[in-house]
């Protein structure tokens, strides 16, 4: 847009057809094919746009608010003008056309993300591997508890969901946004991080150590990586032989397992606990 106004209060609507060509290309990228073409992610929704826009600005293409939204959040409107980014507003129709699921508040970013290799050049002492993890829900509930651990990255590998996909960006809450998150094959990533120095730890109900027993020999205050394994079906022996120690939460009550995320918090706080004491 030309001349960028001083503040939210000036921005102007200057979409107005939910059938213009601009409007059709950003609802596209809900889907895998045209995120593949364009280059680019769909961000939805003012928790992960704002995040997206303090913690990501250089990946930002464009942020899209309605007017009702803009009034509701123009501290992300305000954070987009400081960064230079461009914003426009849209009229509720709009920003419905572009996505039904983000509250008014949507954002493109280019899809450049992590590798693998920039993952290990920051020397992480904690890390989070999900092999296989299909459900967007569950991946971006992992990410989520990472962050919130202080995990230093999260590597999805083999068949794991595609981390542009929009209930992955959703279901992190913003966190996709606070530390890297690269893709890799499983027994890639694991060679990686040992050659790092790190543990490799694989969370699974068939552990001969449990997670919290003094006697077991798990020094959880050094730099380790945990490997989470599919929700239906955990970790294959394959995947489990290429971890140093296979760990298994213990069930005091009645319920026969943990759901994926669950697990995952556990482990990862045990870990962030000991790295911290």
């Amino acid at each position: 847009m030309s001349g960028r106004p001083v503040g939210p209060a000036d921005l102007p609507v200057t979409l107005s057809n939910p059938r213009a060509e601009r409007v059709k290309r950003v609802a596209a990228l809900a889907g895998r094919s045209a995120r593949s073409r364009a280059g680019a992610w769909l961000v939805e929704g003012p928790q992960s746009v704002r995040e997206a826009v303090r913690f990501a600005p250089e990946r930002v293409r464009d942020v899209y608010l309605s007017a009702e939204a803009l009034e509701r959040h123009p501290e992300i409107a305000a954070a987009a003008l400081d960064a230079s980014l461009y914003l426009h507003v849209g009229t509720d129709q709009v920003l419905d056309a572009m996505s039904g699921d983000a509250q008014g508040v949507v954002a493109v970013l280019d899809s450049t993300g992590h590798s693998l290799d920039d993952v290990v050049a920051a020397r992480p002492r904690l890390v989070a591997v999900l092999s296989n993890v299909r459900d967007p829900g569950n991946a971006g509930t992992v990410i989520r508890a990472a962050d919130a651990a202080g995990a230093d990255a999260v590597v999805l590998a083999g068949e794991s969901v595609d981390p542009s996909n929009p209930k992955v960006i959703r279901s992190t809450a913003g966190s996709l946004f606070h530390l890297p998150v690269a893709r890799a094959p499983l027994a890639d990533a694991v060679e990686a991080l040992l050659e790092a120095g790190l543990t490799v730890l694989a969370a699974d109900g068939s552990g001969d150590v449990e997670l919290g027993d003094a006697s077991g020999g798990l020094d959880l205050a050094a730099p380790t990586a945990w490997v989470f394994g599919n929700e239906a079906w955990g970790l294959r022996d394959e995947e489990l032989a290429l971890a140093d120690t296979v760990v298994r939460i213990p069930i005091y009550g009645r319920a026969e397992s943990l759901n994926l995320g669950t697990a995952a918090t556990v482990c990862l706080y045990a870990s962030a606990t000991a790295q911290r004491a």
